[in-house]
């Protein structure tokens, strides 16, 4: 009964009727009680109670709920839902080089990359995700997938060494392209994350911005490295295992800047664990699936209860009409 809206709220301006049909009884008594003194019943008999004014005051309770009903009453409940849109397709592109062990991330910059790339991955559950790696040649370890289950997985397995050593920007950049090129999604985004300068591979770095651009390929560029020095592997030693020095770190920051431009995206230089966390944290809130919010209106009929308890009145004065009330409105 709360919370009521009216299809025909001007009905209740029949309500202004009431105090004329008040203003009627009142005179209809004045002139029953002069005619009472009149006769010969005594006065005591309309003083004490009067069931005329009885029956006027359920008739009135009757036009009043006959009013609410014929108003139309009715209940209003919005349900406010959340849709999501469709949803964004992703790429990332993962620079495996032998650099990459690099120690001044902590374990180092592949190890640091694989598990903030884990994160972001859980934290897009609406979005399709693929994983591109390359060093001097590149190739796609998991298409554009749903099955974020399969692509962590993947993402755990990253290694150096599968691939012939290098750094082809443009080969890793060109087959991400490839694999959203087609995508009937409204954004595609490529991630591409490298930790040096392109000095492999048969395409161009800005071939391939060029060619994403055409296809509506945003690109995300990110530098990983400290800058100065850092402990880089430089060969194996007499067990196998990786020898390291300080080294320059060198990343070709004008052409990953001038990539990002190209494509409408953003460059980043990730020089730790937090600021590479950051980055992954600022995309993830720039690419976000649109989410719509959708009213549920929910309208229910509420003019039966007011009828039924305008037809029980109304029932109830005929009852008292032909009973209790009969005799004493005789009088």
């Amino acid at each position: 009964m709360f919370d009521l809206s009216f299809q025909h709220i001007e009905l209740f301006w029949l309500l202004l009727l009431l105090p004329l049909f008040w203003l009627w009884v009142i005179i209809r008594r004045r002139h029953i009680r002069s005619e009472v003194r009149l006769s010969e019943v005594p006065v005591d008999v309309v003083g004490r109670f009067n069931p005329m004014m009885f029956i006027y005051i359920l008739r009135t309770v009757a036009i009043i709920f006959a009013i609410i009903a014929l108003a139309g009453p009715r209940s209003t409940d919005v349900t406010t839902k959340t849709r999501g849109g469709e949803g964004i397709e992703i790429v990332l592109a993962i620079d495996i080089s032998t650099s990459m062990l690099a120690r001044d991330f902590k374990p180092d910059r592949l190890e640091a990359t694989k598990r903030l790339s884990a994160e972001f991955v859980q934290n897009r559950s609406q979005d399709k995700i693929g994983l591109v790696l390359y060093a001097g040649e590149s190739f796609t370890k998991t298409p554009p997938t749903t099955n974020h289950a399969l692509l962590l997985q993947h993402i755990s397995e990253i290694t150096y060494n599968v691939v012939e050593d290098g750094t082809a920007i443009g080969m890793g950049l060109a087959t991400a392209v490839n694999r959203l090129r087609n995508s009937p999604s409204e954004s595609k985004v490529v991630i591409l994350l490298s930790d040096g300068e392109n000095n492999r591979g048969v395409v161009d770095p800005l071939t391939a911005a060029e060619l994403a651009a055409q296809f509506g390929i945003r690109v995300y560029t990110i530098g990983v490295g400290s800058k100065g020095t850092a402990p880089t592997p430089y060969a194996y030693g007499p067990r196998g295992e990786l020898l390291f020095r300080n080294a320059p770190v060198n990343i070709d920051e004008a052409l990953l800047k001038t990539i990002a431009d190209i494509c409408n995206g953003q460059y980043f230089r990730a020089s730790d664990n937090n600021s590479l966390k950051e980055i992954y944290n600022q995309i993830d809130k720039m690419e976000r699936t649109k989410l719509e919010d959708i009213d549920y209106i929910e309208i229910e009929e509420r003019h039966f209860p007011f009828l039924l308890i305008s037809l029980i009145v109304m029932f109830l004065e005929m009852v008292l009409r032909k009973t209790w009330l009969k005799s004493a409105l005789d009088l």
